[in-house]
């Protein structure tokens, strides 16, 4: 790097500069006969004598060793022949030591031409210190790949190293005493000049600050950490200022694609907690398109094909043939009318096999479209209306993404951005399709647990009666409500067991699904014939506890009622289910504690009766758990409400049913079976 080149205003004078002073360089003079003629101040504060001590006297019985002397006496004589010497000799200083002193000699002449010899003189160890430090400098600042100036207070550059000539693609001949801005116009010199000035201000270094622009060097932006240190001599003076140059778009690079990763994983982990919350087919859907919509696209489409949604074997899609599809779900991060252009959800949408989304379902790979003109908007969009409408909303850059689980092609995730002015790209393409892989699984989930759930519901349906038969002198309702999630074992029943005598029945099977339903109907055949048999209500728990136990690991609930109008009275037993509630004719309403029992298929314990007084006006009711259980509350609450509810039951028991269900299990978690019966005036 050059040094320092004087202003315009001090092209006559200029400030000293610090270096000699900082190798208190001293003077001394000796005569033609080697002695002492001048001692300057430095001189004595290297060797120690004073002026006064050392003047008149010869120089080398004063400052030379005697073992020394031949060796200084002959020096002498060599600079005042007229030769220069310039080296390192030991001198003695004032306390008796040595110290070693770098020499510059020369002989002068005084205006009679007799000779003199001076000595230029400085501490050798002084000297190598120097030497060391700025051999050190200029290696460090000729070989560091960081780019490093030299501005002077006008901002304008004195000295560059190769390495910022590399960066800024210019030779440091071609920058010297201009500005910035005049060579490097892609720079915010704006701002760089504003921190320059800053730090010859106020003598503050400013670290890492950050600059995006280009270089000769470069045809892209690129990215730059600078630092800026002001330069003082010794004394204080400003002489400049120091920048330092670091090319860090790489580093950058390195930590944006560590910020993605780390965000790649935060949606991933946020997927994995927001999708898949149920089983149910459309809420699954509208959780990914919600998570997508937050993370990465303006708008979102979940579309499954027909099959998928009919339970039925999936169907492949294949060669030319079109290929149908049922919108599950659709989301949008902002109010856009481009929601519309999406395929109404719920409804069936056929498409053609040359359609982006039919393609991506046939190859089971995605598509990915960076910049959609409007000939291939016409092959995404659903019509040509829908087109125009995504056109308007800004529509630039499409995504679909096959659904694919357990091998099998289950729909599409159809992404757009329209606000977000970047094109979707390959990063982009990968994290849609971890989303939409899990999303899969958790779809192919809700579509295989859709299709159980609808088997064991149409064999729970076909086991109970769809009308409770008509029975002499009892008014009768019943109602059966699966859960919103897994279908149970509850069942009811009406037997008729002759005049006058009616048996009733509620049951429920422990377990879910199609196991569940299958043991309910086995218990339900069983009781139907038990009961032909007129048994007591005990006796008939205890055959139907021996059937159970012969079903595996079958364990159900159940009470049995038989009410006989004639007596007037109805005998219960209970096998662990929840006690039945009463409504008698006087208007009071009790829960009727039924001794004993535990649940069928548990074994070796009797079960009790109870009998109560039936009248006219009387109303039983029996019902399975779901009626009265709710999370995060004790069974007591649901209990104590059905007994209030029922002190104001009308007089149509299939109003009151309704009315039971509505505002105890509106939206059951587990199955609800319900049955009322009331015996008529």
């Amino acid at each position: 790097m050059n040094g320092y080149a004087p202003s315009d205003r001090d092209a006559v004078t200029a400030a000293p500069g610090g270096l000699l002073d900082l190798l208190k360089v001293a003077a001394v003079v000796l005569d033609g006969d080697g002695h002492i003629a001048l001692w300057s101040p430095e001189i004595e504060q290297l060797l120690g004598y004073t002026a006064e001590e050392a003047l008149r006297q010869r120089a080398d019985t004063l400052l030379i060793a005697p073992e020394n002397r031949p060796r200084g006496r002959e020096l002498f004589a060599q600079v005042r022949s007229g030769e220069r010497w310039a080296g390192v000799f030991p001198l003695r200083h004032r306390d008796g030591t040595e110290r070693a002193v770098e020499f510059r000699t020369m002989r002068l002449l005084d205006s009679e031409g007799r000779p003199h010899l001076l000595g230029l003189a400085t501490d050798a160890t002084t000297v190598r210190k120097v030497e060391r430090d700025l051999a050190l400098s200029h290696s460090l600042v000729n070989q560091t790949p960081l780019g490093i100036a030299v501005f002077d207070n006008d901002l304008r550059w004195v000295g560059v190293n190769p390495a910022l000539e590399r960066i800024n693609g210019v030779p440091e001949e071609a920058l010297l005493g201009r500005r910035l801005g005049e060579v490097l116009p892609g720079l915010d010199v704006e701002a760089i000049e504003a921190r320059m000035r800053h730090v010859l201000k106020t003598g503050r270094p400013l670290l890492d600050q950050q600059t995006i622009g280009r270089t000769a060097a470069d045809e892209q932006d690129r990215a730059y950490s600078e630092s800026y240190h002001r330069i003082e001599d010794t004394d204080g003076r400003v002489l400049g200022l120091a920048m330092a140059v670091l090319d860090v778009t790489e580093r950058q690079q390195a930590a944006a694609e560590v910020a993605q990763a780390r965000q790649h994983l935060s949606v991933i982990a946020e997927a994995g907690v927001r999708i898949g919350t149920t089983l149910d087919l459309q809420q699954t859907a509208r959780e990914l398109a919600d998570v997508v919509v937050s993370h990465l696209a303006d708008l979102a489409a979940v579309d499954v094909l027909e099959s998928v949604v009919a339970r039925g074997t999936i169907a492949p899609v294949s060669g030319g043939a079109p290929a149908e599809f049922r919108a599950l779900a659709v989301a949008a991060g902002y109010p856009t009318d481009a929601i519309h252009a999406a395929d109404p959800v719920g409804e069936l949408a056929t498409y053609a096999s040359s359609r982006i989304i039919t393609q991506c379902v046939r190859r089971a790979r995605p598509v990915l479209v960076e910049r959609v003109d409007p000939k291939m908007m016409r092959r995404i969009a659903r019509d040509a209306r829908a087109a125009r409408t995504l056109h308007e909303a800004g529509a630039h850059s499409y995504l679909a993404v096959p659904l694919v689980a357990r091998g099998k092609v289950l729909g599409t995730l159809t992404l757009y951005r329209t606000v977000d002015e970047r094109p979707f790209d390959d990063r982009d393409q990968v994290l849609a399709s971890e989303l939409a892989a899990r999303a899969a699984i958790c779809i192919d989930n809700a579509r295989l647990y859709g299709r159980e759930r609808g088997t064991a519901l149409t064999l729970q349906r076909s086991l109970l009666p769809a009308t409770p038969a008509e029975q002499e002198g009892l008014d009768i309702a019943a109602r059966y409500r699966p859960a919103l999630s897994e279908v149970g074992g509850d069942w009811y029943d009406v037997l008729p067991l002759g005049p006058g005598r009616t048996g009733l029945v509620v049951g429920d099977v422990m377990g879910k699904g199609v196991q569940a339903a299958a043991i309910m109907g086995q218990l339900s055949t069983a009781t139907r014939a038990l009961a032909r048999l007129d048994l007591p209500p005990a006796e008939l728990l205890r055959h139907l506890d021996d059937i159970a136990g012969s079903l595996g690991d079958a364990i159900a609930t159940c009470v049995y009622a038989v009410c006989d109008l004639r007596a007037g009275i109805c005998s219960l037993s209970s096998a662990g289910h929840l006690p039945p509630v009463l409504a008698g004719a006087d208007g009071g309403v009790k829960l009727v504690d039924v001794p004993g029992g535990v649940p069928l298929g548990v074994g070796g314990v009797e079960f009790g009766t109870v009998e109560l007084e039936f009248a006219p006006g009387s109303l039983l009711a029996l019902y399975t758990d779901g009626l009265v259980e709710n999370r995060g509350e004790p069974i007591d609450t649901g209990l104590n409400l059905l007994t209030r509810l029922l002190e104001n039951a009308g007089p149509s028991l299939q109003r009151t049913s309704d009315s039971l269900l509505g505002a105890l299990s509106p939206e059951p978690d587990d199955d609800v079976a319900l049955l009322l019966v009331r015996a008529r005036s």
